[in-house]
């Protein structure tokens, strides 16, 4: 079958099924009046080494953007937290769709730290967490593209060999569709050609 995206039923679950694994940004921000926020998002990846840049998308735009995207611009700084097999529950948990002054760390059951070079919170018990600066943002249809400039990085020693980030140590989960995951220890090599 082919045909225009909206001929599989919708675009949404043609490209949420098909573009799979998505990497999960567990993006935690602060309010201007200093509430927390945490939600994850799988519309999400890596933009650029240099600067070191990540990327999400969240759904609305102006207005009526989601909490964690009108944080992150009327701050100017949000946290992407990595999603591990350890903390998959809690993650999901941050995934209800609750008011603006919910806290989804105590909702988790997550501890929320201090930032070293943003305000935002970061989760404690991510092993993984990039401290961004907004770098820019993009209303795209009917979302919000918020890119930020990585400023300061957490990663939990034992993911490191020789000082470097090693992914065989890192159980990342990663969105499938639906109410579908995929962890990243089902791996295999290949050489890249020259």
């Amino acid at each position: 079958m082919d045909g225009p995206p909206d001929a599989f039923g919708s675009p949404y679950r043609l490209l949420s099924g098909a573009v799979v694994p998505r990497p999960i940004a567990w993006v935690s921000t602060r309010a201007p009046d200093g509430t927390r926020n945490l939600a994850p998002y799988s519309f999400s990846n890596v933009v650029t080494p240099d600067p070191p840049t990540l990327l999400f998308s969240a759904s609305g735009t102006g207005d009526d953007r989601k909490d964690t995207a009108r944080n992150a611009v009327e701050t100017g700084e949000f946290v992407w937290n990595v999603v591990t097999a350890d903390v998959a529950e809690a993650m999901n948990e941050t995934s209800a769709t609750l008011p603006p002054e919910a806290d989804e760390f105590e909702r988790a059951g997550v501890t929320p730290a201090a930032g070293v070079a943003v305000d935002a919170p970061r989760v404690a018990e991510a092993r993984v967490s990039f401290e961004c600066r907004l770098a820019e943002t993009l209303d795209v249809g009917v979302s919000t593209v918020v890119l930020g400039e990585v400023v300061h990085a957490h990663v939990d020693e034992s993911l490191l060999t020789d000082g470097k980030m090693d992914t065989r140590k890192l159980d990342a989960v990663g969105r499938m569709a639906g109410s579908d995951y995929a962890r990243t220890t089902d791996r295999f090599s290949m050489e890249r050609p020259p």
